[in-house]
């Protein structure tokens, strides 16, 4: 499965949320050397309840918007 979502880096904390027909996705982890990608595939592995491992940005890793492949 492939969703387009959005990322809040630096936020108060880590959250998903839907709108619009998409994911907002909110970390803590500011966005430099990869940690808030980091944390957004273990926010969404928590939400989906699966393993980090299956999870994977497939577009948009210094973007906002991303494209993420999830799979089940």
């Amino acid at each position: 499965m492939k969703l387009v979502i959005k990322v809040i880096p630096s936020a108060k904390e880590n959250k998903v949320e839907k709108e619009n027909g998409k994911l907002k996705v909110y970390v803590k982890a500011k966005p430099q050397k990869g940690e808030a990608n980091k944390a957004v595939i273990e926010v969404l592995a928590k939400y989906f309840n699966v393993k980090k491992s299956q999870i994977r940005i497939i577009k948009g890793f210094s973007s906002r918007e991303k494209i993420v492949e999830i799979k089940i």
